[in-house]
């Protein structure tokens, strides 16, 4: 058996942070890695991340530094593009034979790969494992009821790992899917965006239910064709994570289709200082990925083209509104 008592999480951000919380409220000694030895020492000395959560007060078991030490369980907890970076600086012998856990939801631009393939390839020897679901930072951090979903390869590593981490209010979930929950993970964010983008030009909430729908059809062609379940799409990583993103505007991805969907280009948008959307960068990776998959994935396409620039949402729906129609199963 994994001894697992320790956990070092990887990025100071909010959900960084809230996974530590989680952790800790789990009953682990937690290391939270942070970027400099004045934001560690902030961290210490206050138990809050103003920068990251303001107000919410963090566990004792949590302790912030600047250099990731030995833990039993790493968190990997930064944005999907800076995941090679991040283990490119890393001791891999840090890693060799550890849980390592995933909690980025996005494809790597140019190589597209998930997150998984991207740790076998730089700490090959690390034990990966991928959590993703319904889950806002906030909520986890202040220790409301959050159910996710945590895939691995060894269905008894898997099931003791997601023992370790839950806690009274955060409850992970084993599953042996990692391709179905990543792609998953991933793929809800550039849906997100195209909801977001229908709230933000008035079309009104059927249209977003009909896009959510046709998007989870759209995600289980993507999941199989990569090898992953359609089951999975049932679960937290899958409806439930679509569900909650798609609808809320607390989701950044939400927000930032809001403000495509106003008729505001991406340049503008992250100029005007928004939060990262990770569906940002991948919209376009899954864009290619579907097409090397010889996937239909119309919906990903038209992301694409508005995260681009090179289409509106109004010509966008009337492509969309113009399809031929086809039995629905």
């Amino acid at each position: 058996m994994m001894r697992l008592e320790t956990v070092a999480v990887i990025g100071g951000g909010a959900w960084g942070t809230a996974l530590a919380q989680a952790a800790a409220m789990a009953g682990r000694s937690v290391a939270l890695v942070v970027r400099t030895n004045r934001q560690a020492e902030a961290i210490n000395a206050t138990h809050m991340n103003e920068a990251a959560l303001p107000g919410q007060v963090l566990s004792g078991r949590i302790v912030a530094m600047s250099q990731l030490a030995q833990a039993d369980i790493i968190v990997l907890a930064v944005p999907a593009q800076s995941t090679r970076t991040l283990l490119n600086d890393l001791d891999p012998a840090l890693l060799a034979g550890k849980p390592v856990v995933l909690s980025a939801k996005g494809l790597e631009t140019g190589t597209l790969a998930r997150q998984s393939e991207i740790l076998r390839d730089m700490a090959p020897e690390a034990l990966g494992f991928v959590l993703s679901g319904p889950s806002f930072a906030v909520d986890v951090a202040a220790g409301r009821p959050t159910a996710v979903t945590l895939a691995g390869d060894d269905a008894s590593e898997t099931s003791a790992l997601a023992l370790a981490l839950a806690g009274p209010s955060f409850r992970p979930y084993a599953a042996d899917d990692r391709i179905g929950v990543e792609i998953a993970g991933a793929l809800k964010n550039v849906y997100a965006l195209a909801c977001g983008a229908v709230e933000g030009a008035n079309l009104g909430a059927s249209a977003r239910a009909a896009l959510i729908a046709r998007g989870y059809a759209e995600m289980a062609r993507m999941v199989t064709a990569m090898g992953g379940s359609a089951h999975t799409l049932t679960g937290l990583a899958g409806l439930g994570d679509l569900a909650l993103t798609c609808t809320s505007v607390q989701s950044r991805n939400y927000q930032f289709g809001m403000a495509l969907g106003a008729g505001r280009q991406t340049a503008e948008v992250l100029a005007s200082g928004a939060k990262l959307a990770e569906g940002v960068a991948t919209a376009p990776v899954a864009a290619a990925l579907a097409k090397s998959l010889n996937v239909d994935a119309p919906l990903i396409d038209a992301v694409d083209a508005v995260v681009a620039g090179t289409s509106d949402i109004a010509s966008i729906v009337a492509g969309l509104m113009s399809r031929p129609l086809k039995r629905e199963i």
